[in-house]
């Protein structure tokens, strides 16, 4: 199978180098000195579910030199969903099939549109990983999963062949039969997840431990299953405790992704999760009082460029 990785960050490099070390043609797209890296030394993955190293990796910043794949995997962060777009478009032709693992619920629905629904399946992954070094992927975690189907829950060919090749490289995978439901079951903590430890600065742990920010998390992931279930998504009835159990088993210094790129004044994806369970429920009549509160604590921030210091008194307040 030819497989482009578009986006070759913790998510993209972390599957595709797996992918590629079981003997997959994957090509990655990337960029920048990481790029440059990949080229020189190959593609290293750093993980305690066991090392990787794929060298030589084909590497380019070009979608067109790679030409139509059978899989492309778009991986980038949602705020480059649009230029994602219209970059791989070389990478689509009459064949192929493409595959969002991005976090939020939009990707596929920019994917669908630009390549048509017959081109397209939903997927979502579970992993904390990012480039630690130019050609470098470290998993901080002991959790890699991956989750994929088709939106109307056939299992079809193309899904399963997928399928077969991520557990030939000893992915944990699933052939979903509600995507849809899913990509939303992981919204629901990621959404709160990402917003709660960067309004508050602080890791999983001193969370769980005060009622009062334990209290918030249940209360926003609350939120969120309600805008999930006047969207008619099929969700478990007790998916909140379910994701707090979850989350019981993360390591106390734990973070969520969003707030390494807080705190590297990277663009976070506030706009596509608490943003966007706030722009839902707008429209739905669902009130969303703690995501609001989350999007404008973190508003300055949005953009990369903040007009406050992290860790300052705004910063350090609990919102709702």
């Amino acid at each position: 199978m030819k497989i482009a990785v578009f986006g070759t960050g913790g998510v993209g490099g972390y599957f595709g180098a797996r992918l590629a070390a079981a003997g997959e043609e994957v090509h990655f797209i990337a960029r920048g000195r990481h790029l440059e890296a990949i080229r020189e030394n190959g593609l290293s993955i750093e993980s305690r579910l066991g090392d990787a190293h794929v060298d030589p990796a084909l590497a380019t910043d070009d979608p067109a030199a790679v030409g139509h794949a059978d899989m492309v995997m778009v991986a980038v962060k949602l705020y480059d969903t649009d230029e994602a777009v219209r970059a791989c478009a070389p990478l689509v032709g009459p064949d192929s099939t493409v595959v969002s693992f991005q976090n939020g619920v939009t990707g596929g629905d920019a994917l669908t549109a630009a390549f048509g629904p017959e081109r397209v399946i939903g997927g979502t992954a579970a992993i904390a990983a990012m480039i630690s070094a130019p050609g470098v992927i470290t998993h901080t975690g002991a959790i890699a999963t991956i989750a994929f189907g088709e939106w109307d829950g056939i299992a079809s060919p193309r899904a399963e062949a997928l399928l077969g090749a991520f557990e030939n490289a000893g992915v944990e995978a699933t052939l979903a039969g509600d995507i849809t439901a899913a990509i939303w079951s992981k919204f629901v903590f990621l959404s709160t997840f990402s917003a709660i430890t960067c309004a508050l600065r602080l890791p999983i742990g001193p969370i769980r431990e005060d009622p009062a920010h334990w209290s918030l998390f249940r209360r926003a992931m609350e939120e969120t299953f309600a805008v999930a279930g006047a969207r008619s998504v099929a969700l478990d009835d007790d998916l909140v405790d379910q994701r707090l159990a979850f989350t019981e088993g993360f390591a106390p210094e734990t973070y969520a992704s969003m707030y390494h790129d807080l705190m590297a004044g990277k663009r976070i994806e506030l706009p596509w999760l608490s943003g966007a369970v706030v722009d839902m429920g707008r429209e739905l009549g669902v009130e969303t009082p703690v995501h609001k509160d989350f999007c404008q604590t973190l508003k300055p921030f949005v953009d990369g460029k903040p007009r406050g210091k992290p860790g300052g008194k705004a910063a350090g307040k609990a919102p709702g």
